[in-house]
Formats: structure tokens, sequence, C-alpha cells
């Protein structure tokens, strides 16, 4: 993976000139992705992000999540806008890479979400939806619970991860195989709403950020995701039920969710566990040591996934 920690500024000046937005005044990395690598773009005309894209993004898929932007855009939800230049084209190069330049938000992304926080991201994710809902565009999930066991093959013998790691994932990838469901409903979703990719300012929701891994897939399985990812303690091992019950209460605000989606939540939280467990080892493995990008401890993860497997799972997703 090519990892960039400045970008040269001839290149720098060029790009900016192609677009409506002033001049260069300071453009500086920043280490919290683990796709691509971003930077702040200050310029005389304000603030953006410049992300340059690395990894597991196509260059073929920009345009998808270009047109996704603008349909959430256009349906109220508050994401950020991929700017265009005097040609009208979002999709650029710099340093021989793909790139965009990206609107701005104001916002923090936190790290101890309150239940408030917690039910303003579920209403967020379920307004969302119902944009989507309506949603023509598609995009095949390449990290859909069908690419799990090539992400587990290709990590390599994951005992050198954590000792016993293997013979977990096996055991689970065994009973994805025989029991995830079909037939629930799908359209696009954002597959990675994790706290730092949802911009806040109190209990209010700025910003809905970093679609790189929106793909068609059931929209419970979003949920699931947003599940794991923010009413769990730091180490994986405590679900709060404060922070659940609200975001699940928030989500059911904006989205009603059928009863067939209700009794497929513990699995879907299941796979969500394993799928983020899986890459991070991955990540873990074979990121750079000094790469920008941030290698993220897949154990809180393997945390989860326990505690979903546990009987009683279903009742972490009461309202």
């Amino acid at each position: 993976m090519a990892v960039y920690t400045h970008v040269d500024p001839d290149d720098l000046a060029a790009l900016v000139a192609r677009y409506d937005i002033g001049s260069v005044l300071s453009c500086k990395g920043i280490a919290e992705g683990v796709e691509n690598s971003n930077f702040l773009l200050e310029t005389t005309a304000g603030r953006f992000i410049l992300t340059l894209y690395e990894k597991r993004v196509r260059e073929g898929d920009l345009p998808f999540f270009v047109d996704l932007l603008d349909h959430l855009a256009a349906h109220g939800s508050p994401v950020p806008a991929m700017i265009r230049n005097r040609d009208a084209i979002a999709v650029q190069q710099i340093s021989g890479r793909a790139a965009c330049i990206i609107q701005f938000l104001s916002g923090i992304s936190l790290t101890h979400p309150t239940p408030a926080q917690c039910e303003a991201a579920g209403a967020a994710l379920g307004a969302m939806h119902r944009a989507l809902a309506g949603y023509g565009g598609a995009r095949q999930n390449s990290m859909g619970h069908r690419h799990w066991r090539d992400i587990a093959n290709t990590t390599g013998h994951l005992d050198t991860v954590r000792p016993g790691l293997q013979a977990i994932v096996d055991e689970e990838l065994g009973f994805i195989d025989a029991r995830w469901p079909t037939g629930l409903p799908a359209h696009v979703i954002h597959a990675d709403l994790f706290p730092d990719n949802v911009l806040m300012l109190g209990d209010r929701v700025t910003g809905l950020i970093d679609f790189y891994f929106a793909a068609t897939d059931f929209r419970a399985y979003d949920l699931a995701i947003t599940h794991a990812a923010w009413t769990f303690s730091a180490d994986g091992s405590t679900c709060d039920p404060a922070r659940a019950q609200a975001l699940m209460r928030g989500y059911a605000r904006e989205n009603v969710m059928s009863d067939a989606e209700r009794a497929a939540l513990p699995i879907l939280a299941r796979g969500a566990a394993l799928r983020f467990l899986l890459t991070r080892a991955h990540d873990w493995v074979h990121t750079p040591a000094d790469a920008l990008v941030t290698r993220k401890d897949p154990s809180p993860f393997l945390a989860r996934l326990l505690r979903y497997r546990a009987d009683d799972a279903a009742s972490l997703f009461a309202e």
C-alpha cells in the first residue's frame, strides 16, 4: 500500500487551481483514516478535506460514492459534498493517485458517546436508510459475509495475532455460512458508521462521513454494525444497556423494522463483529509500521463477538 505523509506543493497548487476554492495556505496530514490518506487543506476560501485513495477503494467506484453523496444531500442527510472543479468533475489525480476535495463539516467525532448521542446517531442512521430506500444505485459489498473467509485466509494463521483466534474464527465462519439470513430489506448502506465517522456538536449530528465501504446489503446489518460500534466499552467486553437502548430508540423513531429484521439482529451483529475482527487482524499483520494510517487492535471485536454469541444476545437490542 502506498502511504502519503505529504503532498508535493506544486502538484497541490496545480490541483487547487482547477477549482474555485482560493489558493493553498496549508495542507496537513490527518493520521486517523485506516483506508485512505487524508489531509486538512486550508485555502483562502476556507477548510476542505483532501483525500488520496488507497488500498480497498477502487478508482472505478469513486463515481458511485460521488452520486451517493449527492443523493443523500438532496434528501437532507448531513453529508459532505465532494467539491467539483470548474469542469464539474469531482474525481481528480494528484501524485499518481485518485483524489477528491471534500467539504469540511463542523463538529467533532466522539470517543465515549453518551446515551443521548447514541440516540441521535441511531436517528441519523434511520433517516439515512429512509433516504437510501429509494436510491437506484448499487455496489457489491466487497466486505460482505461471502468474503470473510477469504480475508481470514489472506491474513495468515490468526494465532499469530492472538493465540486461539484461528479456531474461534473457523467456528464462527461455519456458523455464519449455515445461518446467515436471506430476504431482509436491502439497499445501499453505510457499513462503517463508527463514532469517528459521525460528527457531532453536543447531542446533534452535524455530519455523516467516510462512505467508502458503502454497498448494497441488509439495512439491519448496518444497524448491527452501528450497535457494535457505539454501545460497547473500549475493550469490547461490556455493552452499555443505556447506550444500546438509546441507539435502538433513535433508529426506531425514523425507521420501522420488520419482525424478521429484529429476529436477525443477533446473528447480524455476530457477523459485524467478525467482519471488523478479521479486517483489523489483516491490517494489524499487513500495515507497515511507519504508515500514516492507524492500525487498530482487533481484540475488542473478538470480545464483542463473544458477547453477541451469548444466549441472551437478543436482549442487547431492546428499545
